[in-house]
């Protein structure tokens, strides 16, 4: 088993074990079925390999599909199926957990309940792998042994482009073949998002300060003791980041095992249990938030320039919209403001970088010196220059430059922003040549 990636999902299940051992629970006495969503923007290779060769697969249907088979099918549905069990320690109270079951299978080894399914993948639909859930739910209820045609012909089919519906053909006893229709939302950015919990916490100010020091790709703690604050915090977070991705180190939850993470020099956001912040020894170049209610200060320590790293106007216009927000908001409405606004300074620092992406050949290359020298407001620059230095703003260039319109919303975005302000540019001249 590839020990790395078993650490990992170790580590996703170690509070949960913890919890077990306060509770005493047995196994007998959990739920049936666990459904967990883990998304990474890397490939988690989890299948079992050969014992004299840790680079050969044990088993060639374990193995991902080659380069290029992959560029042939195009984007998959996902990587791997993994069914997480929990087992009783030996020796010893409290549970760890085992992988029982994974697609691609290397073996037959039945699954114990209570199971996790957990789909490794490169794409954020959660509302899509919920479908898929219910579906390999619905056949683990008659056979272990139905889950897996289905999962084959799902992982044969291609990834449907935004907006676009594959159908799948699988066949369940007593029920005949069964077409099930698999939409891929537009945008799924928010799907699993909401923002009270985050504006809960912080101000509007604060949550400006954060924004900030995220978007410079720092070294950033959330501390609370609620386990549910510190994932839909982090999770708030990143959303503030669309069109762009975190692309560095994020656990929403570290366990003790990991704490260590903490002592990294690269960029991360991590959330961290207040009863383990002292075990956080370097708090150096670092911004650590306190997310506790009633906290004599949110921040225990920061790097001090997070107020002017935004630019000023822009910065009084997204605490104007955040203020006009309804407090009896609906979810859904709450994350349109929240979305809108934040969404609007990119937009008017770096949206025009689509002008710069100039065809050479058969390729497409960004001109960094002509996108700078066309920030429209002088004041954004400072902001800017540091923003494309980021992986967040590279990453999202490479895409750019390789691949068609990835980044569809964000460019009708701009477009109507680009509208606006061609039609009030009019309505200022036919009122300057009235006023004449």
């Amino acid at each position: 088993m590839d020990h790395g990636a078993m650490k990992k999902i170790s580590s996703v299940f170690s509070t949960l074990q913890e919890k077990l051992h306060k509770t005493k629970v047995s196994v007998g006495k959990m739920s049936h079925v666990c459904v967990c969503v883990f998304v990474f923007v890397y490939l988690c290779v989890c299948s079992e390999r050969s014992s004299s060769d840790p680079g050969v697969y044990a088993s060639p249907a374990a193995a991902p599909p080659a380069g290029r088979e992959r560029s042939h099918m195009g984007q998959l549905f996902f990587e791997y199926l993994l069914v997480v069990s929990l087992r009783k320690k030996r020796n010893e109270e409290g549970y760890e957990p085992h992988i029982t079951y994974q697609f691609p299978k290397p073996d037959g080894r039945g699954a114990r309940v209570p199971e996790a399914y957990c789909i490794i993948s490169r794409v954020a639909c959660f509302g899509l792998f919920s479908k898929i859930f219910d579906e390999v739910e619905k056949r683990r209820q008659i056979s272990k042994a139905m889950i897996y045609p289905f999962m084959q012909s799902l992982r044969e089919a291609p990834l449907p482009a935004p907006g676009n519906t594959v159908t799948i053909s699988s066949f369940i006893p007593d029920a005949g073949t069964e077409i099930i229709s698999l939409t891929r939302p537009v945008e799924s950015w928010l799907e699993h998002v909401d923002f009270r919990s985050l504006f809960r916490c912080l101000n509007h100010e604060e949550v400006l300060m954060v924004f900030a020091a995220v978007v410079m790709e720092r070294r950033i703690i959330f501390i609370s003791e609620e386990l549910s604050t510190l994932s839909q915090v982090l999770h708030a977070v990143t959303a503030l980041l669309y069109p762009f991705v975190w692309q560095h180190t994020f656990i929403s939850i570290v366990p003790t095992v990991l704490i260590d993470v903490c002592a990294a020099p690269t960029p991360y956001l991590l959330g961290v249990q207040k009863n383990m912040l002292d075990l956080l020894t370097d708090d150096s170049d670092l911004m650590i938030v306190d997310l506790s209610p009633g906290a004599e200060t949110k921040f225990i320590t920061r790097m001090g320039d997070e107020e002017s790293l935004l630019p000023a106007k822009l910065k009084e216009e997204l605490l104007s919209c955040l203020s006009a927000r309804k407090h009896d908001a609906s979810t859904e409405e709450l994350n349109s403001l929240v979305s809108e606004a934040f969404l609007s300074i990119f937009i008017k620092t770096v949206g025009h970088f689509s002008h710069h992406v100039k065809k050479s050949g058969n390729t497409r290359l960004f001109h960094k010196k002509s996108f700078l020298k066309a920030v429209e407001h002088k004041s954004h620059l400072n902001f800017v220059k540091l923003f494309i230095q980021t992986q967040m703003f590279d990453l999202f260039i490479q895409e750019e430059e390789t691949q068609p319109n990835p980044n569809a919303f964000f460019h009708r975005k701009v477009s109507e922003y680009n509208e606006r302000k061609k039609k009030e540019k009019m309505k200022a001249g036919w009122v300057r040549g009235v006023v004449v």
